[in-house]
């Protein structure tokens, strides 16, 4: 972390490559650093002609403070710097010549701007701007000094470390800073002999740290990122840019400002309660009373309130930079209570400069002569946490400006808060080495802190992997008993390939960043990508299968993740109606009829009769897609809930939500239902649509009948398929077990897709197989059956009785010569190989001991059986091929 102590004496502006940080800001607000305009920039400037006059009356108008007035310009300056516009700046070149470091308010006696710069001023909001980089500067170093505190306060209160033990998981149902603000913590407390586990008021005291501290870094991190594009960003000028006005840009730093007061409150009032919690223990009833009244926080309300109330956004923004003040006062009074506890304490070892002990680093004492002898080898004192030791040593050093400690009182204290303050003051060049130190420690990783996985991705161990590839051999079986070839594409595409083609859900795909001029984004599925392959190699006909990763950014849940696998079968090409769709729906149910997942369900039902149901209940054919969005949510949500966003959000009458709720509740056999939708006087038969749609059903129910598939078919008008590109037949398989997997494969007809790629239509049609949420099913049934899932295939261990590699690789090399899957394995112990192999579930050992040696037999062990027998050495092999073909 830069700050502005540790910030250059200038600050250059619009420099090549240069970035004006919230830091920089800050140290030009206060004087720490003097601007400096890069020559080019001003190169550019003095050939451009000048353009109109007028004065920004609304800049000069604002009661600012010296401080604020100059971070106020600092922004602005650097803004008409980077715009650019067609005339030379009046500002600027007023600023150069009366000399930056002076001139540098808006409450200086400036000439009028030009039209420009007024039109920049208006639209970039520089003092909104500028009192959010003054909050995120103060706010980043405290974010990181809290935690920091926090610990220090918990060795203090010898409090329950366990508050800190914040289980983090890939699956987004934990949340990832609160998470390391704990382990950061367990960090700085690591080796304490203070903290301990036993529960009680302690571990309620600091039960609430990880998830409050959390929400400020959270929200630290949120207002930052807002701040340095705004900070950097330049105004782009038009025609209409000299009325426009940044009021957008203030609204959204209002909005995270105001998110970030109330953590700040938040954490005013867990600091305080934390310093009356650590007074609690000291002895000395007067000194206890002073320190537990020491702060009031009675105001804290009454300050926040004003905050949301205030009507202007620069009110608001100098109210919330206040509020962070005193946050910094409270923080600093909690570090000082702290402090005065463990020294009033004489049975804490107290750190040295630099993180050491009373004792020394290695527990060693010097004598007179510089000579070291071992102290006791147990010490009678309590030591600190490395991280809290080496923190404690760094306060007491700027508190006590290295000088020994007096006796402890009231007084002392008050002033320890006073300097601790000036401390984490971002002008303190001190506050940049307090952070580093910080951050070295928590990031040492010596507690042996587990690295994490992304949220939404999962990781495979060697069972889950041994049931993905049984999953996977079968799928690719099926596949290609229907003649399908397999293809292979690219895992990211270019992001206009991918644009447009999934509706509401495209929000879910992820862009990457611009490598090199072109946008691409990770493949949401494996369909546009066969789409678009088809399209670029001018492909009329084509049955192919692919298995491969897909990623959405998707909220993470249980059985949802944001990386997975599809399995996907598509026939591309003309062919007589129904053809390929009937293929497809007969894969599908073979698929899972040979994972045996158990019992299933695919619902079916065809995008024309969907539209053909939303024209006769009154929907605008442009609302058909963004209606059939919501009704493919039936599934999740109850139709009033679908009811409630039809009306309110997609501006769909209530009227028309109840046709559309009396319709979408029919479902049933296929052939029973398709004969009530074609009944006489069925409003089905008067669109023209819907009719094409129920003949083309009828065709495909009765073939699927002679395939004996039509019994696991539900004929669903419910059914929707959220995706813009389907066409026609639409179906999704659904579990009917135990597991809750939801929806486990999905497809349908998409005869336009192809077109959008090229001038040529290819219709296809296919299906995609949710292999994580088969998965989970096929895991959980391992599970029931209580039994050993073998992770490799290995049908012989090569059991040597002691270490002659040499014998073990002529041995284990014969049977891998003969297509035997065979390991081996080198230790004396006969029961460490018997363990292997049975933990394994290998069948079959060659045990090779001294006396098989001598004798030039092996002993050959059936582990399922429990039997041995000798075989000569040059038979071996032989003998184990016949044993292993009649198991």
């Amino acid at each position: 972390m830069a700050t502005p102590a540790a910030a250059a004496a200038a600050v250059t502006l619009a420099g090549k490559g240069a970035v004006l940080t919230p830091a920089a800001v800050y140290a030009l607000s206060v004087g720490l650093a003097g601007p400096v305009i890069d020559a080019s920039a001003l190169q550019r400037l003095s050939s451009r002609a000048p353009s109109p006059q007028e004065t920004p009356g609304s800049l000069r108008d604002l009661d600012l403070a010296a401080h604020e007035s100059r971070a106020a310009a600092a922004v602005l300056l650097n803004k008409l710097l980077l715009t650019a516009n067609d005339s030379s700046s009046a500002l600027v070149t007023a600023a150069t010549a009366n000399g930056l470091a002076g001139s540098l308010e808006l409450t200086a006696a400036l000439p009028p701007a030009t039209r420009d710069e007024a039109a920049v001023a208006a639209a970039s909001a520089p003092v909104a701007v500028a009192f959010a980089a003054l909050i995120d500067c103060c706010a980043t170093p405290l974010a990181r000094v809290a935690d920091a505190v926090a610990a220090l306060s918990c060795e203090a209160a010898r409090g329950d470390a366990t508050a800190f033990d914040v289980p983090a998981s890939g699956d987004g149902l934990s949340d990832k800073d609160e998470a390391d603000v704990g382990a950061d913590i367990k960090m700085l407390l690591l080796g304490s002999k203070l903290v301990g586990n036993g529960g009680g008021a302690s571990a309620a005291m600091f039960a609430k740290v990880p998830a409050v501290n959390g929400a400020l870094r959270e929200s630290v991190r949120a207002l930052h990122k807002k701040v340095r594009v705004e900070l950097n960003a330049p105004v782009k000028l038009g025609k209409r840019d000299a009325s426009g006005t940044g009021e957008g840009k203030e609204e959204a730093l209002v909005v995270l400002a105001t998110q970030l007061a109330r953590s700040l409150n938040a954490m005013c009032k867990q600091s305080v309660a934390r310093a009356r919690f650590c007074a609690g223990s000291i002895a000395e009833a007067e000194l206890r009373e002073k320190l537990a009244g020491g702060v009031n926080v009675d105001d804290l309300k009454g300050m926040l309130d004003k905050v949301m109330v205030d009507s202007d956004a620069v009110s608001v923004l100098r109210g919330v930079y206040n509020y962070l003040l005193k946050f910094r006062d409270f923080l600093a009074w909690e570090a000082a209570v702290a402090m005065a506890v463990i020294e009033m304490d004489s049975s804490i070892e107290k750190p040295q400069a630099g993180g050491k002990n009373e004792a020394g680093s290695s527990g060693e004492k010097a004598q007179a002569g510089g000579e070291k002898v071992k102290g006791d080898r147990k010490s009678k004192k309590k030591t600190l946490g490395k991280g809290t030791s080496a923190v404690l040593a760094l306060l007491r050093e700027h508190a006590t400006d290295g000088k020994a400690v007096p006796c402890v009182n009231s007084a002392l204290i008050a002033d320890w808060g006073i300097e601790l303050s000036l401390l984490f003051d971002p002008k303190c060049p001190k506050l940049e080495s307090l952070v580093e130190k910080i951050k070295e420690i928590v990031e040492s990783n010596e507690v042996g802190r587990l690295p994490k996985i992304p949220k939404g991705t999962r990781d495979f161990g060697r069972e889950q992997m041994a049931i993905r590839e049984r999953a996977f051999s079968i799928i690719t079986s099926v596949f290609k008993m229907h003649g399908g070839v397999a293809l292979d594409t690219p895992v990211f595409e270019l992001r206009e390939t991918l644009m447009g083609k999934y509706g509401e859900d495209s929000k879910l795909v992820y862009d990457l960043a611009d490598q090199g001029g072109e946008l691409c984004s990770l493949r949401y599925d494996l369909t546009v990508p066969f789409a678009r392959y088809v399209a670029m190699n001018n492909i009329s006909a084509i049955k192919r299968y692919q298995i491969a990763k897909v990623y959405r950014r998707d909220n993470p849940s249980k059985g949802r993740y944001r990386e997975f696998y599809q399995c996907d079968f598509d026939i591309a090409g003309v062919y007589e109606p129904m053809e390929p769709d009937f293929e497809v729906v007969k894969v599908l149910t073979e698929l899972l009829d040979k994972l045996d997942i158990g019992d299933y369900e695919i619902k079916l039902n065809h995008r024309k009769l969907l539209d053909g149901m939303l024209e006769i209940c009154g929907v605008p054919a442009e609302k058909f897609r963004t209606v059939c969005s919501s009704i493919d949510k039936l599934d999740k949500l109850t139709f009033e809930e679908v009811k409630k966003e039809l009306v309110e959000e997609k501006g769909v009458s209530n009227e028309t939500a109840e046709n559309i709720g009396s319709l979408v509740k029919t479902r049933g056999p296929p052939l029973e239902v398709l004969l009530e939708l074609r009944k006489e006087g069925s409003k089905f038969m008067e669109n023209e649509g819907s009719v094409v749609a129920l003949n083309e059903l009828e065709i495909l129910f009765k073939a699927l009948e002679k395939a004996n598939a039509l019994d696991r078919i539900s004929f669903d008008l419910s059914l929707a398929r959220g995706l813009d590109y389907y066409t026609g037949v639409i179906y999704e398989a659904v579990f009917k077990g135990v597991t809750q997997v939801g929806s486990i494969a999905a497809g349908g007809r998409y005869d336009k897709l192809v077109g959008m790629f090229s001038n040529k239509q290819v219709p296809a049609v296919g299906v995609s197989l949710g292999i994580e949420r088969v998965f989970a099913i096929m895991e959980q049934q391992e599970k029931e059956k209580n039994q050993v899932i073998r992770a490799t295939e290995t049908e012989v261990l090569v059991s040597i009785l002691g270490k002659d590699l040499i014998l073990a690789a002529e041995l284990v090399n014969e049977l891998w010569s003969a297509g035997i899957k065979a390991e081996f394995k080198l230790t004396t112990r006969v029961q460490n190989h018997i363990k292997y192999a049975t933990q394994t579930g290998i069948p079959w050992m060659v045990l090779v001991g001294e006396s098989e040696l001598r004798d030039g037999k092996v002993k050959l062990k059936d582990i399922r059986a429990n039997q041995e027998e000798e075989v000569p050495r040059k038979d071996f092999v032989e003998v184990l091929k016949q044993r292993l073909s009649n198991p």
